[in-house]
Formats: structure tokens, sequence, C-alpha cells
């Protein structure tokens, strides 16, 4: 059974900070190639930004990204997961909140960020190796 830590190592932690203007948030975004990051204020997660929230909260809205800083249209309302917990308890707190990005903590401090992607690439990879092994088994 595999843990969220064990897709996380030696990964390094994005984020950006919550007085940031969504301009400079959204070109981290794509230099990093993520389509969410975590926002932190004095070491403390604050909250998330998407693209799903450049979209609704400042495309819809007509809001200047220049002008905006990330912390007026980030989502606040996370859900957040322990390094601990298993990839399935990851994927059924995905399900159950709605969203393809988790903040993962270890001992109350942000240890990392998980998405979706990250839960199919590893199973794709625990999939793969399984049936090599199953192949292997039967020649």
């Amino acid at each position: 059974m595999s843990l969220v830590r064990d897709i996380l190592q030696q990964r390094n932690l994005f984020s950006v900070e919550e007085g940031d203007s969504v301009a400079v948030v959204v070109r981290r975004m794509a230099e990093l190639s993520v389509g969410a990051i975590m926002v932190m204020g004095g070491g403390e997660l604050r909250g998330v930004f998407s693209e799903r929230d450049l979209m609704r909260r400042v495309v819809l809205e007509g809001r200047d990204p220049e002008r905006t800083a990330v912390d007026q249209v980030m989502t606040t309302s996370l859900a957040t997961i322990e390094d601990s917990a298993t990839v399935e308890q990851a994927m059924e707190a995905m399900q159950t909140h709605g969203c393809r990005h988790l903040p993962v903590m270890r001992s109350g401090a942000v240890a990392g960020f998980l998405s979706m992607r990250d839960v199919m690439h590893h199973e794709l990879a625990q999939k793969t190796e399984e049936l090599h092994h199953m192949k292997a088994y039967i020649h």
C-alpha cells in the first residue's frame, strides 16, 4: 500500500505569497507548468490558487490581474491530507471535496502538494510494474 509521502519524495515545494499579484502568480504557474499553486503567508498555508480560480474570480469578474492580489481570489476552504495517508485515501479526499489538488501536511506544517495527475502517474507506474511481474511469472 503506497503512502502520499512515497509520491512526494525528493520534490521541491513551490508556493507564492498572499500579497503577490495574480499576474505574478500566473506567470509562476506557467513557468512551473502547474495548474494550481499553494499561497503562503507568514510561513503558513493561506489558500490555493488554481486555473479555475483565475477563470471564475478574475477573468469572469473583469478584475485586473496586475492589480489584484492573489489572496483576494484564491480558494481558502481547503481540504488537506497528512503525508502518512494512503494514496487511496488521497483519491477519496479529492473526490469527496471535489478538488484536484491537496496540500500535504506533516506535523501541522506544509510538506507538499499533491495533484490528481501525481496520483494517476503513480498508480499507472504501480500497475505497469505489477503487469511486468505477472508476465515474468507466466513465462
